[in-house]
């Protein structure tokens, strides 16, 4: 009989006023089979939890551990230099008033030590995106011809400092035989398919620059497809969540409040991706097999992502959990469906 390749799961960053043991009961009732808790779910007053505590959790709660979504420190990391404010709601208020290059290195010395605390729990992808390191007048994408000056490079210079920048945790992060899957995404280092490839070989081909696929960030100009076929080797993670763009309205308008925005998350079922046919091309580029043969796992996570203006976040998770289940993870054909004609 035919088998699945997936398993519905979910990522704990929206779910954050959960502890790691109510947010698993919660996506267990849900009906995920595993989860992908945030960093924060595995922090304890000082440092981070125990990896034997975390392993009795999920031994606990039955449920499977899909990967670390380590988004909001790696974008600390990389964006600090800058001086952005963006970066302190994700570091402690006394980190938060040290000078540029302490809280650069505190999230190093973070990082460090969440990747060493994977390592002990076995897994080999961390799901998370890259900062600013190529600065904000890239970040834009706006197109005058003004990044390269007789003084000055902003490109060259952007990808030289993300290579030096990030070299540590790479280096370590190779060490320990684990994935850094960049969700590919506006006002990161790598906001498209090729900008991902520029830092790759910035970084002289580094195997452990990876992507996370999510297609809910293709909304301008280059679609899903497009975008991870580009990047089909490195694929090793995957979100799944749908959006709608409003007719009319900038995307680039700034408007703080989210239900402004052109661009909007919405469920699974409404927006203007087919997920059926995303999850076709995540099997065609190899994503679930190369996502167990790393892990060992017998099926690859499908991970909802719960991000809506209007419905309530624990609704929206659940109502992807449940769509993933019942309409994404389904069985796997074996061979072309020409094989058996005329058996």
């Amino acid at each position: 009989m035919a088998k699945t390749c997936f398993h519905p799961s979910v990522e704990g960053a929206q779910h954050g006023a959960k502890n790691l043991a109510d947010f698993l009961s919660y996506a267990k009732k849900a009906g995920a089979e595993g989860v992908q808790p945030s960093n924060y779910m595995l922090q304890a007053d000082k440092g981070f939890k125990k990896a034997k505590e975390i392993k009795d959790t999920f031994a606990k709660a039955k449920m499977k551990l899909d990967g670390v979504s380590a988004h909001c420190p790696f974008w600390v990391h990389t964006t600090a230099w800058t001086g952005s404010p963006t970066i302190r709601p994700f570091i402690p208020t006394e980190v938060a008033r040290k000078p540029v290059e302490q809280i650069e290195q505190w999230a190093e010395d973070y990082l460090l030590k969440l990747m060493d605390l994977c390592a002990e729990l076995g897994i080999k992808i961390v799901p998370m995106f890259w900062g600013t390191a190529l600065g904000w007048e890239l970040a834009t994408g706006y197109p005058w011809g003004f990044w390269k000056g007789g003084d000055y490079d902003l490109l060259g210079e952007g990808l030289e400092r993300f290579a030096k920048k990030t070299a540590k945790i790479r280096q370590h992060a190779n060490k320990l035989g684990i994935y850094l899957a960049h969700e590919i995404h506006p006002g990161t280092a790598a906001m498209c398919a090729d900008d991902f490839n520029l830092i790759v070989k910035a970084c002289d081909g580094d195997k452990c620059l990876a992507v996370n696929a999510d297609p809910s960030h293709c909304w301008e100009g280059e679609d899903w497809e497009t975008r991870f076929r580009k990047v089909a080797s490195r694929v090793y993670a995957c979100h799944v969540k749908n959006f709608v763009i409003r007719k009319g309205v900038p995307l680039r308008m700034m408007a703080p409040n989210w239900p402004d925005r052109a661009m909007q998350f919405t469920d699974l079922t409404s927006g203007d991706l087919s997920m059926a046919r995303y999850v076709e091309m995540l099997i065609n580029i190899g994503y679930p097999q190369r996502y167990c043969q790393v892990t060992g796992a017998k099926t690859a996570p499908l991970i909802v992502e719960a991000e809506s203006a209007y419905r309530d976040l624990d609704a929206t998770s659940a109502n992807g959990i449940a769509f993933v289940r019942d309409n994404l993870c389904f069985p796997v054909a074996a061979g072309s469906f020409e094989d058996g004609m005329g058996a």
